[in-house]
């Protein structure tokens, strides 16, 4: 018995240990991007080989093209763009918003965020986990801070009248991000119709059809009666932004 709550024990200390990137055995590992060895994480480049560059990025002061449907701009700064970040943990993101932009509902599987607002006024929030599902959100100006759960959905949006920036830092040298309507509607190959209608509870007869598109285009127009038609409308860009405009015409 006390052999079975040892092992338990263990257990859960290795699961706890491995559930965030690994801690250094060394001073640094700087990625080495040449490697072709494949390992959880990047290859480390030789010592007598680094260079200040290697821990080195500009151009944060620049500000990013918000000229998208989206109405903002991610410019991350992880291991890929910092090969000195390999092994250590963190990462950031600076985010700047037009008025009414917005970084859409996202997760990033791998990583806490902390986000600052620089400058403006941005509406965020997460979401919990099931069953609750529960929105906890807040209106933020400039200095305050904000942290979203590692996996949890969330999203920020410029409600201010000029422009917004913010900085996100990250509890990993690579968080990822996955974009829900994105991953949703624009997988490849698409999910079927068939599981997105049980899945947004639309009978079968009102399958959505939010495909990549450009610009605005009808995608389907469908009778549930003799009365009743339903048109889909789906805009898309080479951001992949897709989303649906449902409209019901009553005769």
């Amino acid at each position: 018995m006390k052999l079975i709550i040892v092992f338990t024990i263990l257990s859960m200390i290795v699961s706890h240990g491995s559930a965030s990137d690994p801690s250094p055995l060394q001073d640094f590992c700087v990625a080495d991007n040449f490697s072709k060895v494949f390992v959880n994480g990047k290859v480390c480049k030789d010592p007598m080989l680094v260079t200040a560059n290697d821990f080195f990025y500009d151009g944060l002061d620049k500000p990013g093209n918000t000229s998208n449907p989206l109405g903002s701009k991610v410019t991350q700064v992880n291991v890929m763009q910092i090969l000195g970040l390999n092994i250590l943990g963190i990462s950031l993101a600076l985010i700047d918003f037009a008025p009414g932009g917005q970084n859409p509902p996202h997760t990033h599987p791998r990583g806490t965020e902390i986000l600052t607002v620089l400058e403006g006024t941005l509406y965020v929030g997460f979401v919990t986990s099931n069953p609750e599902n529960h929105l906890i959100c807040k209106t933020l100006k400039k200095g305050d801070v904000f942290v979203f759960p590692e996996g949890l959905i969330h999203f920020q949006q410029n409600v201010g009248y000029g422009n917004s920036v913010a900085i996100a830092g990250l509890s990993s040298q690579n968080p990822g991000v996955i974009t829900i309507a994105n991953a949703v509607f624009g997988a490849n190959p698409p999910i079927s119709d068939d599981v997105l209608a049980k899945a947004f509870q639309i009978v079968n007869n009102w399958l959505i059809n939010s495909r990549p598109a450009s610009g605005w285009i009808i995608t389907k127009i469908r009778s549930r009666g003799p009365y009743y038609y339903m048109i889909d409308i789906a805009h898309g860009d080479e951001c992949n932004e897709y989303w649906v405009a449902l409209i019901c015409i009553f005769f």
